[in-house]
């Protein structure tokens, strides 16, 4: 017999999940149902007026939202819907043809869960959908209470930050630092488990931090994470050969930044094991 409170992964997966989706093109709405009909229960609404009708009427696993609406746009949708205790608590994601850094930081850091940018891919976008309603196993949900995790972020841009502290702070601890020549002085105090840190930033940028934070016996092996707009071939080489462990490209997935983040304090932690074992047994 099941507990009281818990809900198996299978039986969640057997839900059929209701999506609402607002666009004011009909083309993007019959194209949206068309992609997804067959994986969700699918509620279409081509203004703001007729979306709130809606939500009055049922509510959906999740909205999703195009930003460039006549009557009220996206950034303005999110913030009311954010700011009902009826809806509040329902994933939101940007589906969009605004695709500038500007946007995608906007967005995310309002409180939605995903931007996706259009013409979509379908198999992406149910993968992004699907992401937010299935997060977590009970062996995730048991280490968090085992292994509570911290986190430091440095970028010097706010809005990075809080996007950023938004997408990992109900599993970690999340110190965030706005000033690269704070962290060392940080680093004497404090002890995160992973470190995420911007390439470009005033004084010191975080190609030139690594080899700093390296030299410190107790944060040679500290998973280093670095994150930036400046994807290029050279830099993700420059980063990995100055100690970096991992690289992500802005405007990122808020699932890669949870995934990659997960993965690095599970291996860090991993090897920690390892080592403690090989010591005793030596």
């Amino acid at each position: 017999m099941a507990k009281a409170g818990f809900v198996s992964v299978s039986s969640m997966m057997n839900a059929r999940k209701k999506l609402l989706y607002l666009d004011d093109m009909n083309f993007n709405l019959i194209a949206f149902k068309k992609a997804l009909e067959a994986h969700y229960e699918i509620f279409l609404a081509e203004s703001t007026n007729k979306m709130y009708k809606i939500l009055e009427k049922i509510t959906p696993d999740m909205i999703v939202l195009d930003v460039n609406m006549p009557d009220m746009d996206g950034y303005e949708n999110i913030k009311k819907l954010k700011a009902d205790p009826r809806y509040k608590e329902i994933p939101v994601i940007f589906l969009t043809c605004s695709s500038d850094k500007q946007s995608v930081v906007k967005g995310l850091s309002m409180g939605a869960a995903a931007y996706v940018v259009k013409p979509f891919n379908a198999i992406k976008l149910i993968e992004t959908i699907n992401n937010q309603f299935y997060p977590k196993s009970p062996l995730r949900t048991a280490e968090k209470n085992d292994f509570n995790p911290s986190v430091l972020v440095v970028d010097d841009m706010s809005s990075m930050l809080r996007t950023i502290h938004h997408a990992l702070h109900d599993r970690y601890n999340v110190f965030l630092l706005s000033k690269s020549d704070i962290v060392l002085d940080f680093l004497q105090n404090n002890k995160p488990d992973i470190i995420l840190m911007d390439y470009l930033m005033p004084g010191l940028n975080g190609f030139e931090l690594i080899p700093k934070i390296r030299a410190l016996p107790e944060y040679k092996d500290i998973p280093i994470i670095i994150i930036t707009t400046e994807g290029t071939v050279k830099n993700v080489s420059d980063a990995i050969s100055r100690g970096a462990s991992d690289f992500i490209v802005k405007p990122f997935d808020m699932n890669e930044l949870n995934f990659k983040v997960e993965k690095h304090i599970r291996l860090s932690k991993s090897q920690r094991e390892s080592d403690e074992i090989d010591f005793l047994l030596n």
